[in-house]
């Protein structure tokens, strides 16, 4: 039954919604930077910020807007400055730990890694943990809401109660303004920084997070109902959020559950911070194990 459902999302979005599919030019084959070496990281402070959960809401059977949040981050995240290169993937790739890109993304070490499934990203930050020694995985959806800042735009769009499609409509037109038909990968850096200095958030890279996409319910009198939870779709940020089935790679093409689909997918991970103690002892344990 999870097959059927995901592969009707699959092609939710194919009839109306994905545009002419751009062909990036493939360039030759750059030398890669990691070599078993750490990504640039940004760590960004511990602090509170108003978050719109994700997923679909309804109050008493209708469609309701998703409740607005205060959340308080207690630790710093740690989060990579760019996007995972398209170079650094293509290492994964020889390993023989990831799925190879398609054959029209560039290879380059100042690119990000385009049309890549969840699956895609999951694979590569097992790999990169594996090379390097730390847990490296893909942010939540709150995560990356704290650390792109200002660069998080709230989709929350009031409910007609008698109209309710009229929300739909209005997020549609907010969406379709933006210029989605950009599909080029440009070189890191190409839209800036944001206030942490975490680089070409909310550009024309959608990223991958762990968040599953969630129907919450309430009842006519307040009382919170089961949620369901598909975790056979996650929430891709960006420009707009989005609700991308896991193993598509071009959501041009297909995939996209609401809205106007991403123009690309990829992705960048969060480093998980271990105590000195625990660090040494890790390193102390891998060593001992060599050499028994």
């Amino acid at each position: 039954m999870l097959i059927a459902f995901k592969l009707k999302l699959a092609l939710a979005c194919a009839a109306g919604l994905a545009g002419p599919l751009a062909v990036a030019p493939l360039v030759s084959e750059m030398a890669t930077r990691h070599a078993g070496g750490e990504p640039a990281m940004i760590e960004v402070a511990a602090g509170s910020f108003s978050y719109r959960e994700a997923g679909d809401f309804t109050r008493g059977g209708r469609q309701a807007e998703a409740p607005l949040r205060t959340i308080r981050m207690d630790r710093p995240l740690h989060i990579m400055r760019n996007q995972v290169a398209s170079s650094d993937y293509q290492a994964c790739v020889r390993d023989g730990a990831c799925r190879a890109l398609d054959r029209d993304v560039a290879i380059a070490p100042d690119r990000p890694a385009v049309q890549v499934s969840w699956h895609d990203a999951e694979a590569y930050a097992g790999w990169l943990s594996r090379k390097t020694g730390h847990h490296y995985r893909l942010p939540s959806d709150e995560e990356w809401a704290f650390a792109a800042g200002s660069r998080f735009k709230d989709d929350g769009v009031a409910v007609d109660a008698n109209d309710p499609s009229k929300r739909w409509i209005s997020r549609y037109e907010r969406e379709s303004e933006r210029d989605l038909a950009d599909t080029t990968a440009y070189p890191f850096g190409k839209f800036g920084p944001n206030e942490h200095g975490v680089e070409d958030l909310a550009g024309n890279v959608w990223e991958w997070t762990t968040t599953c996409f969630v129907r919450s319910r309430v009842d006519d009198t307040g009382n919170v109902g089961r949620p369901t939870v598909n975790c056979g779709v996650r929430v891709a940020e960006g420009a707009h959020r989005a609700y991308v089935t896991d193993f598509i790679r071009d959501a041009r093409a297909g995939g996209c559950a609401q809205g106007v689909p991403p123009a690309n997918l990829g992705f960048r991970l969060v480093r998980e911070e271990t105590s000195w103690v625990a660090s040494v002892s890790a390193r102390w344990s891998k060593a001992w194990a060599a050499r028994s």
